[in-house]
């Protein structure tokens, strides 16, 4: 099946941002500083004899580091009609829809993630914190096409911030008043 086949299957294909960008410029680094490493093995004497195969190995090193690295660009979530398809860096995971709980961004994590029965999730590294508004508009793509295939799920309930009196309050006062609240 061609690429474009199967890129047909599915209503969204999302991948993060910003990480793939910085894994590959430090793949780059990686490899420049080992080669250059590797170069300079023999340029001064320290009384350890080194040679050729030394300067290859740390120059074969640093392509096998950066090959590690270069796995963080591998995150992927393709949503269909089949459900939710997710590659993160070493695994990929078809999740059928009567499997999907919730698709959830909780506070404080790095990335998205699917909630599934009894308490269990799968991480998607392809929607990340560090994106932002990419990482928003991703969420409420996902949300989306959730709704559109399990309609039987309820949106979850959002509800205000508010003080002990039950105004509403918005913004950073928010975050600190509920910070405080909690803490009395």
């Amino acid at each position: 099946m061609t690429a474009d086949a199967q890129q047909g299957d599915w209503d969204v294909v999302l991948r993060p941002y910003w990480t793939p960008i910085f894994a590959c410029v430090a793949a780059f680094l990686i490899v420049v500083v080992h080669v250059a490493v590797g170069m300079l093995l023999k340029v001064g004497t320290t009384g350890v004899v080194l040679r050729t195969a030394d300067q290859v190995a740390m120059g074969a090193l640093g392509l096998i580091f950066a090959g590690a690295v270069l796995l963080l660009t591998r995150p992927r979530l393709r949503v269909g009609a089949a459900g939710l398809s997710v590659r993160n860096i070493l695994g990929y995971k078809l999740i059928h829809w009567n499997d999907v709980v919730a698709v959830s961004f909780p506070s404080g994590s790095r990335w998205a993630r699917i909630d599934l029965p009894d308490d269990e999730y799968i991480p998607v590294m392809a929607i990340q914190a560090v994106d932002k508004e990419r990482a928003v508009a991703a969420m409420d793509t996902v949300r989306t096409l959730l709704a559109r295939y399990r309609p039987d799920l309820r949106a979850p309930e959002v509800r205000p911030a508010v003080d002990r009196c039950g105004e509403p309050v918005a913004g950073w006062a928010a975050t600190c008043r509920t910070a405080v609240a909690l803490l009395i």
